[in-house]
C-alpha cells in the first residue's frame, strides 16, 4: 500500500485534531471522508477540510472500498460497535481513549482485528510526545537511579458534559479524564499494577447531586506495580483555570517533571508588581506534537506492516485501572487487580 485512505468517525474537537494532520502532515495518508451523527456537523467538517464525502451512518463508511482505514472518536459506548464492524471490513483502526467500556468489549475488538489482519491501535499520545520519549531514554539510562514513583495528574476547564454525569454510561472521570495518566504511569513503570485505593468527590458541580449522587469531578488514585513502583494518578474537571497536565517520575536519584502549565512564553511584570503569564486553554495545544506522532506511527505500521506502537493490550489494561479505581471509590477499600 503506497498510500493509507483515512475516515473520521466522530467530528468533534479531538477527532478534527487528527483530520487536520491528515490534510498534508502525515506521509502516505490522506483523509476522504469525515461521519458524523448530525448530518450538518459532518457536512462542516468536510468543508473544513476541503473534502467532499461525509456520511451520517459509519455503516456506509465501511461499504467505501477506497477508505483504508477508521478513526474512531465517538463516545466511548460506541467503541467496541464500531471496532468490530470496521475489522470485519478489513479497515485499519485508530481508537481513541477510553478503549471501550469494559474488559469483555476490549477482548472483542482485539479478536475482530486480529483475526482479519487488521491494526488496532489505541490513542494515548502522551507516549509521542517529545519530552516524553526523552524521560523515558533518561530512565533506561539510568540518569535518576531506580524509579520509586510515576506521580501524574490532568485538570480540565470544561464543564462535563450531561452524559459524562452518568458512571454508568461514561465510567466518570477516571476514564475520561485520566485514562492518559493511567497508560502514562504504566508506560514509565513497564510493570502492571497489582492493587489500587481510590477517592472521588464532587466538588464544582454540585448542582446535580441529587440526581448523580456516584458522580466526582476529582479523583486522586494510588497504586503499586507488581515491580514495586509506585503510581499516584489525579484527575479533575471544570478547575476553570486551564488545563493542566504534569507528570513527576521520582528515581532514587533524581527526579524527572514533566509538563508546563504555560501557554506562551511570554511573561508581563504589571505596575502593581504582579506577574503574569497566560495557561494553556486546552489539550490541543500541550499536545499538538504529539498527535501528530502518534498519526504517523499509525500510518508507518500499516506501510511497512509493523507492530503499532500503542496496542489493544494498553488499552485493555486503562479500562481494567478504571474499572478497579471506580470500584475502590464506591467501596472505599484497597482493589486487587
Amino acid at each position: 500500500m503506497r498510500e493509507v485512505k483515512v475516515c473520521l468517525i466522530g467530528s468533534g474537537r479531538a477527532g478534527m485534531v487528527h483530520a487536520h494532520n491528515y490534510t498534508g502532515s502525515v506521509p502516505n495518508a490522506r483523509i476522504i471522508a469525515v461521519c458524523d451523527p448530525v448530518e450538518e456537523t459532518a457536512k462542516n467538517a468536510a468543508e473544513e477540510l476541503g473534502i467532499d464525502q461525509y456520511y451520517t451512518d459509519y455503516r456506509d463508511v465501511l461499504k467505501n472500498d477506497e477508505i483504508n482505514a477508521v478513526y474512531i472518536v465517538t463516545p466511548t459506548k460506541y467503541h467496541k460497535e464500531i471496532a468490530v464492524a470496521a475489522a470485519q471490513a478489513k479497515k485499519h483502526i485508530f481508537c481513541e481513549k477510553p478503549m471501550a467500556m469494559n474488559e469483555k468489549e476490549c477482548d472483542e475488538m482485539i479478536k475482530a482485528a486480529d483475526e482479519n489482519n487488521v491494526k488496532l491501535q489505541i490513542g494515548f499520545m502522551r507516549r509521542f510526545d517529545e519530552s516524553f520519549q526523552e524521560a523515558k531514554r533518561m530512565i533506561a539510562e539510568g540518569e535518576i537511579g531506580d524509579i520509586v514513583l510515576v506521580k501524574s495528574h490532568s485538570r480540565g476547564p470544561s464543564k462535563p458534559k450531561e452524559w459524562m454525569f452518568d458512571i454508568k454510561k461514561s465510567n466518570g472521570p477516571l476514564a475520561e479524564v485520566s485514562s492518559h495518566d493511567i497508560d502514562t504511569v504504566r508506560w514509565f513503570a513497564e510493570s502492571e499494577l497489582e492493587s489500587v485505593y481510590a477517592i472521588g468527590g464532587n466538588f464544582r458541580n454540585k448542582e446535580i447531586a441529587e440526581q448523580y449522587p456516584d458522580f466526582y469531578d476529582n479523583v486522586i488514585m494510588t497504586g503499586e506495580f507488581a515491580n514495586g513502583i509506585h503510581a499516584c494518578v489525579e484527575g479533575a474537571q471544570y478547575v476553570q483555570y486551564g488545563y493542566d497536565a504534569r507528570v513527576e517520575i521520582l528515581g532514587t536519584k533524581g527526579v524527572i517533571c514533566l509538563g508546563d502549565i504555560h501557554e506562551k512564553k511570554i511573561l508581563t511584570c504589571t505596575p502593581n508588581h504582579e506577574l503574569k503569564r497566560p495557561t494553556t486553554r486546552s489539550w490541543k495545544f500541550l499536545f499538538k506534537d504529539a498527535y501528530l506522532a502518534e498519526d504517523r506511527s499509525f500510518i508507518r505500521s500499516i506501510i511497512n506492516d509493523t507492530p503499532v506502537e500503542c496496542s489493544g493490550y494498553d488499552g485493555k489494561m486503562a479500562v481494567r485501572i478504571v474499572k478497579a479505581g471506580n470500584e475502590s471509590i464506591v467501596n472505599k477499600k484497597i482493589v486487587k487487580l
